[in-house]
């Protein structure tokens, strides 16, 4: 018999398999998973990070798992997900990047819209992530050691890197080989970094030197025509998400135009099969999700383009969704809002504009110059015109519901290079305007144009900081209502200054948008006047100083849908006027006014709060002549008083920048 081993061979031989099995399991590839399965193994959600903290898991919301194992396909390169908010786009980016730091080490780029967003996006989501996951620990080294290795902007990791960028900083997509491209909010990047060109393009220049690169765009959509996301989704295979109905098991996808409610009441809100009608209670529409298939619309094209909207989403309600739109439906830009990001659609409108005779024709009598009952602020365009030299002055009050009134159309005429222009152009932004109701009140805000005589222009805003701004028009399609620019004027030795003039960039894309949706308002009718009907919210209302050249001015621009451009069709000296003083209603903050803030200002004012249409007379009865009036008695004898001057100055008034 062979002698029995000692026990310290046993432990010997015990080591050096534990070992081998150390080495064996180290240099052991990894196990194949999907991006989806791996997050189902290995991810946790943060509490700071997440409202359901805990082990992750994909059949909380199913649809994300055919995005993330699109990512994970070797035949698919470019994932393109146009989606709304409320779905976990940002969740699965997340993933993204965790499967391939755990199980697929490669060089990463996040692309944020700018590098402020990146870093936080660095620190609120990414970080909690490897923080929390277990998978990661050893492999990112810890965010406070000294080495370099787990910056803000850069982690390292064996096999790969994660860079963090922002699209308006060329100097960060500086070049480096990646692999794996996410880019997140794409239709938030500016149109160029820098002076380098499209930031998305530069981005994807980085990949080109791995034949096995991962590009995913992610983004909820703007204005169509100009959303990178809606072209990317368009040149992919275009899949959308389809559910069986509860009652009837009849595949659909799931529209907004199936979603209905009692009047008025948002909590009834239920989504209706398209076939037979049933009603779904919102448990029902989250389980038919979790049974969900996405389908191509156009198969074998080689980019995987995702679309879903809220109505997909299992943490919001139909009856949230639904307050949303009723809150929305009102106003232009916060129903182009809504459909953008509880849709994930883009904002369609052709901008077809009135007809101007019919604005023309539907002016109101009322004398030039004087501000109507409603009108409570004031704001003004100035547009400075070439040949013949003038400024084309505008002056329109803003009331409550953001009804608007042409309040006076002044031009002075002269080269806009001599001073003795702008020397009228202050005398007329100083004056005041009477009110109907007996008030004065002065401009809270004016803009003028600095395409033309530029210097000039801005040297004249410049005297009056507190009144007037400075603009020109944005150069995209998406650009808001009112931003200001970047740029300041430079210092004497060279230098942005600190409290340097800015100008302001007028978004005229969205602006004329609305303006065309408002002017195709229709106003009360004769019968609804009697009745009291006020004028639709949003309304605008031309005095009879609105000439036919006026009204076709008001409509000059046309869009053309097939280029997606606009293309003049007339002067549009008035329509610039509009868009200018409409600038001037953001950048003094009335979109967000509350009934309320409209309410107090009209009282501090003395003024009336709403413009009441005006009634026709009664039809008499019978065929005879109508009946006499009453005599009026004679008016007592009064004081004489003197006439009250007011000024528009109040506490809301001077948060309008006066």
């Amino acid at each position: 018999m062979s002698p029995k081993p000692s026990s310290t061979a046993r432990s010997s031989a015990r080591a050096a398999l534990a070992a081998a099995g150390r080495i064996a399991r180290r240099w052991a590839p990894p196990p194949r998973l999907t991006v989806s399965e791996w997050a189902d193994r290995f991810r946790f959600l943060s509490a700071e990070a997440s409202a359901e903290p805990g082990k992750w898991s994909t059949g909380r919301a199913e649809y994300q798992r055919g995005i993330m194992d699109a990512i994970s396909d070797p035949t698919v390169e470019t994932v393109v997900v146009m989606s709304s908010a409320q779905v976990g786009k940002t969740e699965f980016g997340l993933n993204l990047v965790g499967f391939h730091v755990h199980q697929d080490p490669a060089p990463i780029l996040v692309l944020q819209p700018s590098i402020e967003m990146g870093e936080a996006w660095s620190k609120d989501r990414l970080a909690p992530m490897l923080r929390d996951s277990a998978c990661f620990r050893g492999r990112v080294s810890d965010p406070k050691s000294r080495d370099g290795t787990n910056g803000l902007r850069h982690k390292v990791f064996p096999g790969g890197h994660i860079t963090i960028a922002g699209a308006n900083s060329p100097a960060s997509l500086a070049s480096r080989p990646i692999r794996v491209l996410f880019c997140d909010e794409v239709d938030r990047y500016p149109p160029s970094a820098g002076a380098e060109g499209d930031p998305v393009a530069l981005a994807r220049k980085r990949t080109t030197t791995f034949w096995n690169r991962k590009v995913v765009l992610v983004s909820t959509p703007t204005i169509a025509g100009s959303s990178r996301i809606e072209t990317a989704w368009r040149q992919s295979d275009r899949r959308r998400f389809w559910v069986s109905c509860p009652h009837c098991d009849r595949p659909q996808t799931l529209k907004w135009a199936q979603v209905r409610w009692d009047r008025d009441d948002p909590e009834s809100a239920a989504y209706h099969c398209e076939a037979c009608g049933a009603g779904w209670s919102d448990a029902e529409r989250w389980r038919a999700v979790t049974r969900g298939e996405w389908r191509a619309e156009a198969p074998g094209v080689a980019a995987a383009g995702f679309h879903l909207s809220e109505l997909y989403s299992p943490w919001r309600r139909l009856a949230e969704t639904a307050a949303d739109f009723l809150a929305a439906k009102d106003r232009p830009e916060t129903l182009r809002v809504w459909i953008n990001t509880a849709l994930g659609e883009p904002w369609e409108e052709r901008g077809e504009a009135p007809p101007w005779r019919r604005l023309y024709d539907r002016r109101e009598d009322r004398p030039p110059g004087i501000v109507p009952n409603g009108g409570l602020v004031l704001t003004g365009g100035i547009d400075v015109q070439k040949s013949p030299g003038r400024l084309e002055c505008f002056a329109w009050a803003w009331g409550r519901d953001r009804q608007s009134w042409l309040v006076e159309h002044h031009v002075i005429h002269g080269n806009p290079y001599e001073s003795a222009v702008w020397a009228a152009a202050t005398e007329w932004v100083q004056q005041t305007w009477r009110h109907e109701a007996g008030a004065e009140l002065r401009l809270a805000r004016c803009a003028v144009d600095t395409g033309f005589a530029t210097l000039q222009a801005e040297a004249w805003a410049r005297r009056h900081p507190a009144l007037v701004v400075p603009v020109k028009g944005a150069s995209t399609l998406a650009a808001p209502v009112f931003a200001w620019s970047s740029v300041r004027e430079a210092a004497a030795r060279g230098g942005p200054r600190k409290r340097g003039q800015r100008l302001g960039l007028v978004g005229g894309h969205v602006i004329t948008l609305e303006l065309y949706g408002l002017l195709n308002l229709d106003p009360p009718t004769d019968a609804e006047r009697a009745a009291g009907c006020p004028y639709p919210a949003g309304y605008v209302h031309l005095s009879t100083e609105a000439s036919e050249e006026f009204c076709k001015q008001l409509v000059g621009d046309q869009w053309i849908e097939a280029k997606g451009e606009w293309k003049q069709a007339h002067a549009t000296e008035a329509l610039d006027g509009w868009k200018y003083a409409r600038a001037m209603h953001s950048l003094v903050g009335l979109d967000r006014w509350r009934p309320a803030q409209w309410a107090t200002l009209a009282d501090e004012l003395g003024l009336p709060l709403d413009a009441t249409p005006e009634a026709p007379e009664p039809a008499p009865d019978g065929d005879g002549p109508p009946p006499a009036a009453p005599p009026e008695p004679p008016p007592a004898p009064q004081k004489p008083r003197m006439p009250i001057r007011r000024v528009g100055r109040s506490s809301y008034m001077s948060r309008l920048g006066r």
